[in-house]
């Protein structure tokens, strides 16, 4: 679904793979891999291509079907493809449009990527639902344990690690959103099927 999306995207935006490249300093094959499914993507290289693109990395996992309904199920979460020992699965949809909500599944020794990345300027809570994990915020470094929670800007270069024996999972609540505001207009116009 992701790589159909950003194909989508690219191509609307009348972009070549070179182009989208360039403008997000990877290259045309990796996007390419992308959009067949054939590869992952970190955290900081999807929130470059989203920028890119003039979205939010919500928008990349949009899927017009699962918005005509209240109920998410586990087993229906718009997923990316693992990257980096991560799966980030989006949770916020319409009619959300004040704040961006994700969970991060990884297996042990997962990050978000090699490096610290930042998204936006907005405010980031990251809360530990199982598992050990590394939070860096700049050169600061905290362990966070099942419960324990952390907040920071998103325009503080950040890092999460599970360090952990097994599993972990974590979710992220971004507000505002580190979208555009044009593209929230559509999930202000969403209603559930019960409401119409």
């Amino acid at each position: 679904m992701l790589g159909q999306r950003l194909k989508s995207l690219r191509l609307g935006r009348r972009l070549s793979l070179r182009e989208l490249a360039e403008l997000t300093g990877t290259s045309a094959s990796f996007i390419s891999q992308l959009e067949r499914g054939l590869t992952g993507a970190s955290t900081a290289s999807l929130n470059q291509m989203a920028s890119a693109l003039g979205v939010s990395v919500a928008m990349l996992f949009e899927d017009s079907a699962a918005g005509q309904r209240g109920v998410l199920l586990r087993s229906e979460r718009p997923s990316l493809p693992p990257s980096d020992g991560c799966r980030k699965m989006l949770l916020s949809r319409p009619p959300l449009s004040d704040m961006e909500v994700y969970v991060g599944e990884f297996e042990i020794g997962g990050s978000t990527g090699p490096a610290l990345y930042t998204h936006g300027d907005a405010h980031e809570m990251l809360v530990v639902l199982r598992g050990i994990v590394e939070v860096s915020l700049g050169d600061v470094r905290h362990v966070l344990e099942e419960g324990d929670s952390i907040e920071y800007a998103t325009s503080t270069a950040h890092r999460s690690e599970n360090i952990g024996s097994g599993r972990a999972e974590v979710m992220w609540i971004i507000a505002p959103p580190t979208s555009m505001r044009a593209e929230l207009d559509q999930y202000r116009a969403w209603k559930p099927l019960a409401a119409r």
